[in-house]
């Protein structure tokens, strides 16, 4: 009797075991974005969320990083899935800086920003009107630029580059070059601390209107050699910000865009690349709900990961959806 139990007992914990692992049928996927606040962390929140939607027992959750450790991060297996600006990932398959080496491995999962902007504000008090105006008056130019290993901190850099200054010439003439998040390079503008503040972001921006309330600012344009040269170096393509898309801003601003993508790496299972991006096209409508930058997106542009290629299980998610061939 007491081994019929025993026999009893055993098979019930079997299933139990059992349950309970169907029960947590999900794998841990962790996606590596921006700083807590940003776009990047709404975004990628809600991209988690829509892969909680879908995949019953995945854990999700969303790390805080910065782009270059996020395209490691994910070459290395370390995290699942990243965001970052394809023409980051472009001079990461080159080993170009900030890259020490090539990274070969990634592929696009999904593009999530078409028009990550370059725009450049200066205090209208420091008198600059031109990038041309800071090298040949030597000006000693307080810069704050993303954080390093960012495409918006190299952007920043080659703008000067192709304007025939290098960052230590502005130390050398004075200035000063920080490299601090978005907000807090605003927050330093708005103290007096800083002169110019670049970024690559989309418009009109949400951080920009709020700043430009308690100061008085000019954006600067691009000019047409400078486009030409920062296409030539990182991929970036030009765009126009239409007059008047700031109050403070009555001119049509030239300058160039970059496009931000959802990263995974080429070892990534193709069915668990597939379920991600089915999970985001099926729940795509929350997804524009989730931040403005996604609202202007539809689902036929996610596969534009240039130059990147696309996963293979999100190209089978992409067809299966009717969204290529």
């Amino acid at each position: 009797m007491m081994r019929r139990i025993m026999m009893a007992l055993g098979m019930l914990a079997a299933t139990v075991v059992a349950v309970g692992a169907s029960a947590q049928d999900g794998r841990k996927i962790t996606l590596a974005g921006g700083s807590v606040g940003g776009a990047w962390s709404a975004i990628g929140t809600a991209i988690g969320e829509t892969i909680r939607r879908e995949q019953r027992g995945a854990a999700f959750s969303y790390e805080p990083g910065r782009e270059a450790a996020n395209i490691q991060l994910v070459a290395q297996g370390r995290v699942e899935l990243g965001i970052a600006h394809a023409q980051l990932a472009k001079r990461a398959q080159a080993g170009e800086e900030p890259f020490r080496a090539p990274i070969t491995n990634m592929r696009g999962m999904a593009l999530i920003d078409p028009q990550a902007a370059v725009q450049i504000l200066v205090r209208e008090d420091s008198g600059i009107t031109t990038i041309a105006q800071i090298r040949d008056q030597r000006k000693p130019l307080r810069l704050a630029l993303n954080q390093r290993g960012t495409l918006m901190a190299v952007t920043g850099e080659e703008i000067f580059r192709a304007n025939g200054v290098a960052i230590k010439d502005l130390e050398g003439w004075g200035g000063r070059v920080l490299n601090m998040d978005y907000n807090a390079g605003l927050d330093a503008m708005k103290n007096g601390q800083i002169d110019m503040i670049i970024n690559m972001l989309a418009f009109p921006s949400g951080q920009i209107n709020s700043a430009t309330r308690e100061m008085k600012v000019r954006m600067l344009p691009l000019d047409q050699t400078t486009i030409g040269k920062l296409g030539d170096t990182l991929g970036t393509a030009p765009i126009t910000i239409p007059a008047n898309t700031y109050a403070f801003q009555p001119d049509a601003i030239t300058t160039v865009t970059g496009s931000v993508v959802l990263i995974a790496a080429a070892e990534m299972k193709d069915e668990d690349a597939e379920r991600i991006v089915a999970g985001m096209l099926k729940h795509f409508d929350y997804l524009k709900q989730a931040h403005a930058t996604i609202a202007r997106l539809e689902p036929t542009s996610l596969i534009n990961v240039a130059p990147l290629q696309l996963h293979p299980g999100a190209l089978k998610a992409y067809r299966d959806a009717g969204l290529m061939r």
